[in-house]
């Protein structure tokens, strides 16, 4: 039995994000030099990042 069309590709999940997450931000940052470990503790309204590969 085969899978109808309309379900999609099966790789569908492997599209790549342009989107961070708040945890993944504050990894940027810290690369960037931009977050004080124990000065910043917020991680809400955080700075937009470029996103680093």
């Amino acid at each position: 039995m085969s899978r109808h069309p309309s379900f999609g590709k099966s790789n569908k999940a492997v599209k790549k994000r342009n989107v961070l997450k708040r945890f993944e931000r504050v990894d940027v940052l810290k690369k960037l030099g931009r977050w004080k470990e124990g000065v910043q503790t917020k991680v809400t309204g955080l700075p937009k990042t470029p996103i680093v590969p």
